[in-house]
């Protein structure tokens, strides 16, 4: 070509490849399988098995039906038995934590964190967790307001979710470890119109003793799983799950991968691209203290009336009872969770 011809060629060209490489970038370009490469680590995956929303009904009902957990109790002594033998006829590795906590008020709290191991000896793992234990009061209602609550949604619809894919993994190796951490008096905190507290740090950590006991106080040697998600009142008719502020802040990209996750699944009405402002929950310490970069699925919804952000019109009511499950969020939570353990995400 001649050369001064090969010049407007050129100059002809260059717009076109830079229109052609931003259309590129716009893209979202999947990373090719690498057929055989010796300094990479393949992981095998399996078909990720259907998730049962009944059976999870069921191992929420049958925490409910023992009474409210609060510690010290006996409900909670005798549903933490049971814990630990369903987890153990699931062919999972056992372990139990017990220690004793100062709560707000003064009471000394005997709890135990309850620690569930798939596969043990394995280094590649992830951790999923959940708190048992129930509210001893119900400070948000406006009749017997000291009495416990059933903690249907706060505290069981967690644990039934992480039971259900605890018996899907007894039943299907997903060729990773998996950790199931139950954590112990995360409901006991100080009620929001407490005045003893100087600063909102001080009334916030009086919340989470159990993962805080966990996190101060070594259970496992060399504790280190890949990532955490944390489900706390995922039962609710149209609860809403937004992407929660320390979540972000630690876990950012595994956030993003969960929600994209369950949004392919069909379960975008629940898992919603909203940012939410940071909450005090057991991830929080798990973030903080253990540096385990974990998520919390969490129903966390703006009030009407002034903005601000709230977890439900029965919660820490008499109103969180068996009759506010709804198997279908226990379906998009759990079924997401096993999609994102078994693709190993």
């Amino acid at each position: 070509m001649h050369t001064k011809n090969y010049k407007y060629f050129l100059l002809f060209l260059i717009p076109f490849i830079l229109s052609c490489q931003q259309e590129i970038e716009s893209i979202e370009i999947e990373t090719p399988v690498i057929e055989k490469n010796e300094n990479v680590t393949m992981h095998p995956k399996v078909e990720t098995p259907v998730f049962n929303a009944d059976s999870a009904f069921s191992y929420i009902k049958k925490q409910v039906d023992f009474g409210p957990r609060v510690p010290n109790s006996i409900p909670h002594y005798n549903c933490g038995e049971w814990l630990e033998k369903k987890l153990t006829a699931l062919n999972f590795q056992v372990l139990t934590q017990k220690g004793k906590v100062i709560a707000f008020n003064g009471a000394k709290l005997n709890i135990n964190n309850i620690v569930a191991r798939h596969k043990p000896e394995m280094k590649d793992r992830v951790m999923l967790c959940a708190h048992w234990d129930t509210r001893p009061f119900a400070d948000r209602d406006s009749e017997r307001v000291n009495l416990p609550i059933d903690g249907a949604n706060d505290g069981a619809s967690g644990v039934g979710v992480l039971l259900e894919i605890a018996r899907n993994i007894s039943l299907l190796d997903p060729l990773i470890g998996v950790d199931i951490i139950l954590f112990d008096a995360e409901d006991y905190g100080a009620p929001n119109m407490s005045g003893q507290f100087f600063d909102l740090n001080s009334m916030n950590d009086t919340w989470c003793l159990g993962s805080q006991y966990f996190c101060k106080n070594i259970l496992i040697e060399n504790y280190k799983p890949k990532y955490g998600i944390l489900l706390d009142m995922v039962g609710g008719e149209n609860a809403k799950f937004p992407k929660e502020g320390i979540s972000r802040q630690f876990a950012a990209q595994k956030l993003n991968i969960i929600w994209k996750r369950a949004q392919q699944l069909g379960y975008g009405d629940y898992f919603v691209n909203k940012l939410a402002p940071p909450i005090t929950d057991d991830h929080t310490y798990i973030n903080q203290l253990y540096r385990i970069p974990t998520i919390d699925i969490i129903h966390y919804t703006p009030r009407t009336t002034n903005g601000r952000f709230d977890f439900g019109k029965f919660h820490h009511t008499h109103q969180d009872n068996i009759d506010n499950i709804h198997k279908p969020t226990l379906m998009a939570v759990g079924q997401t969770v096993l999609h994102v353990i078994y693709e190993q995400l």
